[in-house]
């Protein structure tokens, strides 16, 4: 049953070949640790976590496009594969948008707003 699967996925890949080469997912961004980052740090990791959500935007909408132009009739495979991308996709974004408010709460813990008087 390997082999068959093996070769339905190697048929997948001939059958759209641009579904592995125009989807190309963005690099995983760096949070830093809230705890010991400067304002500046945690503001241009923002930054950074803004871009690559947006890039990510891009990658999954890629990833639906190449879906719909395969069709109905793309292998059962080849779809899988292709869900299965757009789902760790977007998993790893939550994890991203999580890690970084995690560590700008640590920032806040870490470096308290002195009380108004």
């Amino acid at each position: 049953m390997k082999v068959f699967a093996l070769g339905a996925a190697a048929a997948a890949s001939l059958l759209s070949p641009s579904a592995f080469a125009a989807c190309e997912q963005p690099s995983m961004v760096a949070v830093p640790d809230g705890a010991t980052a400067t304002m500046e740090e945690l503001l241009a990791a923002q930054g950074s976590v803004k871009s690559y959500m947006a890039e990510m935007e891009i990658y999954l909408a890629c990833l639906n496009e190449e879906l719909e132009t395969a069709g109905e009739d793309a292998p059962a495979e080849f779809k899988s594969l292709m869900v299965n991308r757009h789902n760790a996709a977007v998993t790893e974004m939550e994890t991203v948008a999580a890690a970084f408010n995690q560590e700008v709460q640590a920032h806040r813990n870490a470096h308290p707003e002195p009380a108004a008087q």
